[in-house]
């Protein structure tokens, strides 16, 4: 089993920035890849950036350039920098561990864009 809690949300004003934090604990020592998602209300829930053990990374095209994903292996901790923000970047933000063949997800922490 793997327990993962985000934090970080928040509300933050057009063109602001956030840290999004996800601690994993539990059985952390076999996860390929760790990731954040997000779900919009009312739209399906989408991969925002993901990050292999190994540190590549790949993002979805609206948060290229604008998002960063990294992690602290030392301290189980995937984190999600999000500078210029929109309004269109509200959602809950989800923490996914991938930890083949199962994956685990947090409870969420919403962020919202807003003036």
């Amino acid at each position: 089993q793997v327990q993962l809690v985000e934090s970080g949300g928040g509300l933050v004003q057009p063109g602001g920035s956030l840290r999004l934090s996800c601690v994993a604990s539990g059985s952390t020592f076999s996860i390929h890849a760790m990731g954040w998602y997000r779900q919009a209300l009312g739209k399906q829930r989408e991969l925002v950036a993901r990050i292999s053990s190994g540190g590549l990374t790949i993002y979805t095209d609206s948060v290229k350039g604008r998002f960063t994903i990294f992690r602290d292996n030392a301290k189980n901790t995937v984190y999600l920098q999000m500078n210029s923000l929109k309004p269109e970047d509200t959602a809950v933000y989800y923490c996914y561990a991938d930890r083949s063949p199962l994956g685990y997800w947090g409870q969420g922490t919403q962020v919202t864009v807003s003036s």
